[in-house]
Order: structure tokens, then sequence, then C-alpha cells
């Protein structure tokens, strides 16, 4: 598919940018239909608003104890009660024993 460059308007600061040929084929690699409403500087305000967007934001961790060798740590869900916890280290070693 042929692309040429575009000026779209950002939906949030009403800026002028390039939608240059090299995103719009970044965009098709991805699957993505739809054009980006925000200018560069405004897609990234939203990702930090958001918290990172999942990708290289920091998310939120709970305290835990090892159900294996009773070492503090955190983990990136709530723990439940009845449920075991294991720091890196003893998930690494579990994990690798399941294949």
């Amino acid at each position: 598919m042929s692309f040429t460059e575009k000026s779209i308007q950002c939906v949030d600061c009403s800026t002028t940018f390039a939608f240059t040929v090299e995103e719009q084929e970044f965009y098709e690699s991805k699957g993505f239909v739809n054009e980006p409403k925000r200018c560069p500087s405004c897609r990234q305000a939203k990702k930090a608003q958001r918290g990172g967007g999942g990708f290289g934001g920091r998310r939120q961790m709970y305290p835990a104890v090892c159900a294996t060798c009773g070492k503090d740590c955190e983990v990136p869900f709530e723990p439940r009660d009845g449920r075991p916890v294991h720091c890196s280290d003893c998930y690494s070693k579990t994990s690798q024993n399941r294949y």
C-alpha cells in the first residue's frame, strides 16, 4: 500500500502534526486502523496520566512474604489469604520444574 504524509490536528491541543509515512507503515504493521488523534506530546502526556500505558511504566506492587523461603518481597498483584505467594527467585525455580 502506498502512503503519503498527512497533517492532522490534535484533539487535545489543536496543534497540527505530521503523520509520517513511516508512522503509517508502523500503524499498519500493528493492525491499527485509525489514525492518531493526538500529537506525540499529548500522546506521551496521556500515557503518563494512565500510568505509563503498561509499557515502561511502574505498576503498583504489594508487599508479601514468600511461602517457600519466608523472605519479604513485592508482587504485582494483591495477595489473597490461603494462596501461596513466591518471591521472584523461588517462582523462577518452581516454574522451571513445571516443564
